[in-house]
């Protein structure tokens, strides 16, 4: 076997304050040591990885913000894809050269156990045979890396608990992001009718473009818009990925019992303290007169520890999700990619919130 060449990766030293506060302080580009085939146990393998997503996520965890955390030091990057290039003495499901995308649940930051170390920022990452998935013969390592991530979150949220059917009408908030976008892939599949909303009317002409029915800007409030494009009625499901004052515009804009899916909390990052320190001393707040009075089935839906709680609600949901990807009817769309030197900037640029879609960094040996 070709010995495997010295490779970089990103090191979180420890939490900052808040993501940016660790991005000017506590990341940093190392050079990483290749792993020793050698050293494998018979069920794992060594991923030349080639393209890992930059999500929200990434940058909560790096000032210990995110509900799930990881002690430093650390490398960030809970998904992402590459190739096969070497495996243990067990391993007959792979061969060497072959294109996978690997499970963030299973391996990287987000998961638990000894793979936690393996994030995507890096040249390598060492992780089990069977937490990868072959990557379609069509798909980029960049749509790979996003994949798990986004769809599976659409769909626990919308689907398992949102219980979206063909024929209602769903207001997704955020609609530009990852998992928005996935959100308004998915509603499309099921036969929703798309109501994505988002800060920027020219990112939303792209949320158009990928299938959104109709798209509204949140600046001056869109009750009255959704109720109209409804008939009076307003929203069955409402997504909200956003949090703060867009939670209470999007109460009032949906029908009686509609079923709000509280998915994330973008507009206001800094509800919990920095540093990870446990605690949320800048809690959000929701109206539960407009609660009662429109009688909403109000749903936390955290994807990750749902899933870490009860791992058999995991098999229906991939089962389904694999199927619309050999169908041909899922395809991540990917707005940017930086080189992995440049991950600082990937990482900003996800904080800004300025791309549709995948932010992606590629480890490079040039």
């Amino acid at each position: 076997m070709t010995a495997l060449r010295p490779g970089r990766r990103v090191l979180v030293s420890e939490f900052g304050e808040t993501p940016l506060d660790a991005l000017d302080h506590h990341l940093r580009l190392e050079d990483q040591a290749p792993p020793d085939p050698a050293a494998l146990a018979p069920d794992e393998i060594i991923l030349e990885i080639r393209s890992a997503g930059v999500g929200w996520v990434d940058l909560l965890m790096t000032s210990g913000q995110y509900q799930h955390l990881v002690a430093p030091p650390y490398c960030p990057g809970n998904e992402y894809a590459g190739v096969v290039v070497a495996k243990g003495a067990a391993v007959s499901s792979l061969e060497l050269g072959q294109r996978v995308l690997a499970d963030g649940l299973r391996v990287g930051p987000r998961s638990k156990g000894r793979y936690q170390k393996w994030g995507g920022f890096a040249s390598y990452a060492v992780i089990p045979a069977d937490a990868v998935f072959p990557l379609p013969e069509r798909w980029s390592f960049d749509q790979g890396c996003n994949l798990l991530g986004n769809y599976e979150t659409a769909y626990h949220c919308l689907i398992t608990c949102g219980r979206l059917q063909a024929g209602e009408t769903v207001l997704i908030n955020g609609a530009s992001g990852a998992t928005g976008l996935a959100a308004v892939h998915l509603a499309k599949i099921v036969g929703a009718t798309v109501i994505a909303t988002g800060r920027s009317a020219q990112k939303l002409e792209q949320v158009r473009a990928q299938g959104a029915d109709h798209v509204l800007t949140t600046g001056d409030g869109f009750r009255d818009q959704v109720k109209a494009l409804t008939q009076g009625r307003g929203a069955d499901v409402i997504y909200d990925g956003v949090g703060g004052d867009i939670s209470v515009e999007s109460m009032r804009a949906a029908c009686f019992g509609a079923r709000y899916l509280i998915v994330g909390w973008a507009s206001t990052p800094f509800v919990a303290r920095g540093k990870g320190k446990r605690g949320a001393p800048n809690v959000n707040r929701i109206p539960t007169n407009l609660i009662l009075m429109k009688g909403l089935q109000v749903l936390g839906c955290p994807t990750a520890i749902a899933t870490h709680r009860d791992p058999s609600i995991r098999g229906p949901r991939l089962t389904r999700i694999m199927g619309w990807v050999e169908d041909g009817r899922i395809d991540p769309h990917v707005a940017q990619v930086f080189s992995l030197t440049d991950f600082d900037a990937a990482m900003r640029a996800k904080w800004a919130s300025q791309a549709v879609g995948g932010i992606v960094v590629r480890p490079s040996f040039d």
